[in-house]
């Protein structure tokens, strides 16, 4: 791990084999942290906060970019332990590892713009407010993009003068623990701390922390409620939550059937098993094009190919783990699911090469109806699914009616009722004519359940600071 500059094994001596989920074999041991553990890490943060913010901007802004620099020359080789670690396939990992880049100069970029503002709040007095940092940050990174979410969803704290604790996916953290030698290599020392272990204590304790005020986690809605709940029980904290998706695409009756069906399969990012938040797993067809749509979606689907995750012609990989494995197959129960067509997939694949590890084949269910469980709960996994609408209102109820508010797609060439739905669909990213997509410089974060706060804009690194008023009694 990396605590205050140095890499350290935990105060507890323990290890954890780490488990390729494409055939359960052990591939490396990541340390087991401690409640001591974080707590060293915090200190550490605390210490070195002060400094690092009394930095001129540019120059943190120069270090940023040294960072990013040398984290590029390892990009391939983080890349492909990620994907052995986590089952994501290498072409979107490699990817990931080209946003990390341009997220960090996409903030080093504008640390130098931080300012505030002068006020005429009377005509006597000067008033002024300046910006400053909260001190320690705790980030908590999923498994689905382990280096992505300890990198680029943390460069905008540090670019803004805090300092961070990290805790890696404890069911892929191999690739963020390597990426530690680079933050060692470049950042003041407990500017950047990485603690690994599992939610229940490096998590409690990290979130617990009466020094830490400011958080962030990507994860699920049980997982950010009891965060709340736990840091609550300490001290009035800031915390940004990007939690669970059940996203919509609403396809209109004018929209192309084969630029929608590539678009619907691409958004479900079955390239990551479909273990994304953003992913739309839901497909609302107009009933004019829906049995042609969903041919297309169901033909593009069923050639996806799936195989050793490290190789550039492999689409989809396996499940992260055994708990998420659980938790997929559970929804190709069919006496959940009857009165939906299986259109493709709904098994694990045949095969020796599919013996061992975590394989869900790509699937989509059609005729789905809104009561199902498939149609109401997050998957995060490989399942598409697919119904058809005739009465806009209706449809829009639909597309609403869930807990979740992350994002949506829109298919039309109408463009009043491309902004009509958008406007009237509760969720935080809306996509016209093309689906999940991120873009640096766009914030993202969801309504409802999906969380709170938004990341990736400039919303993101003010987010990360205090605003301090300044009266000069004149």
């Amino acid at each position: 791990m990396l605590i205050n500059g140095e890499l350290v094994e935990s105060v507890s001596g323990r290890w954890k084999d780490c488990i390729n989920p494409a055939d359960e074999t052990v591939i490396g041991q990541a340390p087991v942290g401690t409640r001591e553990d974080v707590n060293r890490a915090v200190d550490a943060a605390q210490a070195a906060w002060p400094a690092w913010f009394e930095t001129d901007a540019s120059e943190r802004a120069d270090i940023l970019l040294k960072f990013g620099e040398k984290l590029s020359e390892r990009f391939e080789e983080l890349a492909k332990i990620e994907v052995i670690d986590s089952g994501n396939t290498l072409k979107p990992t490699l990817h990931a590892m080209d946003e990390i880049s341009k997220t960090i100069k996409f903030y080093a970029g504008i640390a130098p713009m931080i300012r505030g503002e002068t006020i005429p709040a009377s005509t006597r007095h000067m008033h002024m407010t300046v910006l400053e940092p909260y001190g320690v940050v705790g980030r908590i990174a999923a498994y689905n993009h382990p280096a992505l979410f300890s990198v680029a969803r943390t460069v905008a704290a540090l670019a803004a003068g805090n300092a961070i604790v990290v805790k890696p996916p404890e069911t892929s953290p191999l690739s963020v623990l390597v990426l530690g030698e680079v933050a060692r290599e470049t950042l003041p020392a407990g500017v950047f701390n990485i603690v690994n272990g599992p939610g229940s204590e490096v998590g409690d304790a990290l979130v617990r922390h009466p020094e830490v005020k400011r958080l962030a986690l990507i994860g699920s809605v049980v997982t950010g409620r009891a965060i709340q709940r736990a840091a609550a029980d300490v001290a009035v904290k800031h915390i940004t939550l990007e939690l669970g998706g059940k996203n919509p695409m609403i396809i209109f009756p004018d929209s192309d059937p084969e630029k929608a069906a590539t678009s619907a399969v691409k958004g479900m990012n079955f390239s990551w098993q479909g273990q994304s938040c953003g992913s739309n797993s839901r497909v609302l067809v107009h009933r004019d094009i829906y049995e042609d749509v969903l041919a297309r979606i169901s033909a593009k689907v069923s050639a996806l190919r799936l195989g050793d995750p490290l190789s550039l012609e492999t689409d989809m990989g396996p499940i992260n783990n055994a708990r998420s494995y659980a938790h997929v197959t559970s929804f190709l129960d069919r006496d959940q699911t009857s009165g939906a067509r299986t259109m493709t997939g709904g098994k694990r694949p045949g095969g020796p090469e599919f013996a061992k590890g975590y394989w869900v084949e790509p699937t989509v269910f059609a005729d789905v109806s809104p009561s199902m469980r498939v149609w109401r709960e997050e998957v995060f996994g490989p399942i598409m699914a697919v119904a058809p609408w005739d009465d806009y209102e209706t449809m829009v109820g639909e597309a609403n009616d869930t807990t979740y508010g992350l994002s949506a797609a829109i298919w039309t060439n109408d463009i009043t009722v491309a902004m009509k739905t958008a406007r009237r669909l509760r969720a935080g990213s809306i996509f016209i004519n093309g689906s999940n997509t991120h873009f640096v410089g766009m914030p993202w974060g969801g309504f409802r359940d999906s969380g709170i706060e938004r990341e990736e804009g400039v919303e993101e690194i003010r987010s990360y600071l205090e605003t301090k008023a300044i009266n000069i009694m004149l």
